[in-house]
């Protein structure tokens, strides 16, 4: 699955046919990187998608050693399946 990191847009996309999957992030401040909403087309949901949203942001927040807020719901719920990264989330917002 190809996801691609539109970083002046503040989001990553996946093309899901004629539309896109995307998770929006915003920039609060110098090292953090805010997740606000993750977004899968009815379509493609249930396919891995939003999981490979997720990963490429977490993946990006590593390789630039920011910490990430998790605002997005979905991406709270993510974080517990994957504790691997959990270190990489500011700890004024541990779940």
């Amino acid at each position: 699955m190809n996801v691609e990191h539109r970083e002046r847009e503040n989001r990553f996309i996946v093309r899901a046919g004629d539309d896109e999957a995307e998770l929006a992030y915003t920039l609060p401040g110098p090292g953090l990187i805010d997740i606000q909403h993750t977004y899968v087309p009815r379509a493609a949901r249930g396919q891995g998608v939003a999981e490979a949203l997720a990963k490429a942001a977490f993946d990006y927040a590593r390789e630039h050693g920011d910490k990430v807020v998790p605002s997005c719901p979905f991406v709270r719920q993510w974080l517990r399946a994957h504790p691997e990264v959990a270190g990489l989330v500011d700890s004024r917002y541990a779940t």
